[in-house]
């Protein structure tokens, strides 16, 4: 009986044996690999960073990390991909895990150290080279990192004291040199942002805080940040882009939210506004730019820019008195905005009043030297007070630029019948009713004729023989058109009014 049971208790031990076993083989399988499978990771490893395939590279050496986890050297290898990457964050870890499992590995510890002095983290690179160079007093970089690490630390506690003192712009100037000495530290560059804030530079702020959104995890604040200063300058296309980037990383966000709110319900209102101005419905554009201005009456920018569209829109309404009137005010909030003046000098023009437009259009030229519309439109300007000092039809009939056909022929009718020369019995005064006649009719000629009024429009007298090439022989005495002049027989006057 005892045989039997060391029989037996054999037979359990020999299964357990041969279970274990079995288990060390599928778990080698799952969780592990042979040695020959790891020495292939790490040579098609480094094959492929050679080749600069840095994504295929980390992929097997994540392979190889797996499969021997307690070996220092490959984690000081994945790190190397992950720095060729710019991927610093994720190569600390793996630095470190190698000095972990072998505390005297130098190159580790100097390498660490070096992406610690980038972070701005003085106190743990100093440790990393002091480290180094109690092993190795020789070793020359350890030396020379850790009295960059001395200076970093010395500017860094300069840079906080100018900026807590108000001296921003002596800050700006230390954390040059310390951005220098460690571009991966947020901390630094959000430091000289806000001086560049304080300062008025908003835009150079921008450029210090969109590197800090990478440089930390999470950085909700400096998205909402880069937001509000894109908003502030009018940039709300921007300003909606960093603001989602901020609800991407937390949707509950309240001041996020809150911001995002604001910023979509502008930038929709804008958008809309440049839709409808492109379709030339113009009133309903001027209708959102002042939705515009009560969405956001603080930022001047947009009011500015609110006041410009509605006077480009009241131009192109033809409604000189309102223009000018609108325009003036947006010149008065911006006045080196050049498009402002080319529209009011458009307006001035509509109402006839062209030694400003040119003085405008003069103005708006000293401030956009290259804009071929504004040249071309002074140009205009000049030829229309030319041509005005010498005939004005539009004034002649007392009628706007703007005036339609109707209303040209009611004038023309009406002055006609004022200056009709059988009114007056002198011969002084028939004579002077002879030329204002001729002048009412000349007017109206060319106003209702569409190819003739556009000519004018453009600075140039249709019925003007100096202006026609040729010298203007189809015209007769008085620039009348067509070689009649009702005047001409010297006998009595009698009209029809042709209804036109």
């Amino acid at each position: 009986m005892e045989a039997g049971r060391r029989s037996s208790l054999s037979g359990v031990l020999v299964s357990l044996s041969l279970f274990g076993v079995l288990l060390d083989i599928q778990l080698d399988g799952v969780l592990g690999a042979t040695a020959v499978d790891i020495e292939q990771h790490l040579e098609m490893g480094r094959k492929l960073l050679a080749a600069g395939q840095l994504a295929e590279a980390l992929s097997h050496y994540h392979s190889a990390v797996e499969g021997d986890p307690k070996n220092y050297l490959t984690y000081y290898k994945r790190a190397a991909v992950f720095l060729a990457m710019g991927k610093s964050k994720s190569a600390l870890p793996d630095l470190t895990k190698a000095i972990l499992l072998k505390p005297d590995f130098l190159a580790a510890r100097l390498q660490r150290g070096n992406i610690l002095l980038k972070q701005g983290s003085c106190l743990e690179a100093r440790e990393d080279f002091e480290a180094v160079l109690e092993r190795s007093p020789d070793q020359q970089e350890a030396r020379e990192q850790l009295l960059r690490t001395n200076e970093l630390e010395e500017l860094q506690e300069e840079a906080h004291a100018a900026h807590h003192g108000g001296d921003y712009g002596s800050s700006i100037s230390v954390l040059e040199r310390v951005i220098e000495i460690s571009p991966w530290d947020p901390e630094s560059r959000e430091l000289r942002a806000d001086c560049y804030i304080r300062l008025g530079d908003p835009q150079k702020a921008i450029q210090d805080l969109t590197p800090t959104t990478r440089l930390r995890n999470d950085n909700r604040a400096a998205f909402l940040q880069l937001s509000t200063l894109h908003y502030s300058l009018g940039q709300h296309a921007e300003s909606l882009g960093h603001i989602r980037d901020c609800l991407k990383l937390d949707q509950d966000d309240k001041e996020c939210f809150r911001h995002y709110k604001q910023v979509k319900k502008l930038s929709k209102q804008l958008d809309s506004a440049v839709e409808l101005i492109q379709a030339e419905r113009f009133e309903e554009a001027m209708e959102k730019y002042e939705s515009v201005m009560k969405t956001e009456p603080n930022v001047a920018f947009y009011t500015n820019l609110a006041k410009a569209q509605i006077c480009f829109c009241l131009v192109k309404l033809r409604d000189p008195q309102e223009a000018i009137h609108v325009c003036s005010e947006a010149h008065q909030r911006d006045p080196r905005n050049a498009n402002v003046l080319r529209d009011r000098a458009e307006a001035f023009i509509l109402n006839q009043e062209y030694e400003k437009a040119v003085e405008d259009y003069q103005e708006a030229r000293e401030f956009d030297t290259d804009s071929s519309e504004i040249q071309e439109g002074l140009e205009r300007a000049k030829k229309l007070l030319k041509l005005s000092r010498k005939r004005d039809y539009y004034r002649i009939l007392g009628v706007g630029r703007s005036a339609g056909k109707q209303e040209i022929i009611k004038a023309y009718r009406k002055l006609a019948q004022q200056w009709h020369p059988d009114n007056f019995q002198s011969e002084t005064e028939k004579k002077e009713a002879e030329k204002r006649f001729i002048d009412i009719a000349s007017a109206k000629e060319v106003l209702i004729d569409p190819e003739m009024r556009q000519k004018f429009d453009s600075g140039e007298d249709p019925l003007d023989p100096e202006s026609q090439q040729g010298g203007g022989g189809g015209q007769g005495s008085h620039g009348w058109p067509f070689h009649f002049n009702p005047f001409e027989s010297g006998g009595n006057y009698h009209f029809k009014f042709q209804h036109n």
